[in-house]
């Protein structure tokens, strides 16, 4: 027999609960924001503070607009009643990162910038994707971002008395491995912006594969809208993936 589940995790203010998801994601914010200024000192940073400041607001930007966009094509049928109270509720980080992406470039375009801009934010955004994985982990089922039913050892109870896979944990344990990996990469001569093409490829990577094991709704060709997403990228960086694999084997 299952012992009682202890998610989702919540804490009680006025009356009301809420959950420590919204911590964590503030969290996530400021510790990202501190860590991408303190990488920054130790770089010569071809672009300058104004352009930077630009490009950030190009990533928000369409990282706000991206996320919700993928997020809502996550269970396509609510585009039958959409409304901005769900569109607002929905995101996921493939959309924010996907939406990131598209609204740098456009900016970049705007302002006349054409170096890779993205190495710097690597680590930055690795810590806060951890730190925002431990939010979503701590709402259970609350979330749509657990797993479907399964005898595997790591099965967990997430709120519904259904072991589960715990999709988060999956994420967070191959989040520090991606650390431990670029921080390896951080004295290796590479082409600058091939580390952020690194991360966008394997973190992609990851959420395509791990998109299976989770109850997702088909957009199309019985894939999600996740799935497309990863899909996009790797044809997007398709001549990074022959240019690094082509590394890669001529080394061994």
């Amino acid at each position: 027999m299952l012992l009682k589940s202890l998610f989702p995790f919540q804490f009680e203010l006025f009356g009301n609960l809420y959950h420590y998801h919204y911590i964590f994601e503030t969290l996530a914010f400021i510790i990202g924001v501190r860590l991408y200024y303190f990488y920054k000192k130790g770089i010569k940073d071809p672009i300058s503070d104004e352009n930077r400041l630009w490009i950030m607001l190009g990533a928000m930007l369409g990282a706000l607009i991206g996320s919700r966009v993928i997020a809502v094509l996550e269970t396509p049928e609510v585009l039958h009643h959409l409304s901005f109270s769900v569109l607002y509720q929905s995101k996921t980080i493939v959309g924010g990162l996907l939406g990131g992406l598209f609204g740098v470039e456009l900016i970049k375009k705007i302002i006349g910038v054409n170096i890779a801009s993205g190495d710097v934010y690597v680590i930055p955004i690795l810590v806060a994707l951890i730190v925002g994985r431990i939010g979503c982990f701590s709402m259970g089922t609350d979330e749509p971002t657990y797993g479907i039913p399964t005898h595997f050892f790591t099965g967990m109870d997430l709120g519904d008395g259904i072991l589960r896979h715990p999709i988060m944990l999956y994420e967070m344990v191959y989040l520090v491995l991606l650390i431990f990996l670029f921080n390896g990469l951080k004295n290796k001569t590479l082409i600058n912006g091939d580390r952020f093409k690194l991360f966008m490829v394997l973190y992609f990577l990851f959420r395509f594969w791990v998109e299976f094991i989770k109850p997702y709704h088909s957009l199309f060709l019985n894939l999600s809208s996740i799935h497309w997403s990863a899909l996009f990228i790797f044809i997007y960086y398709y001549r990074f993936i022959i240019r690094i694999s082509k590394q890669i084997l001529h080394k061994q």
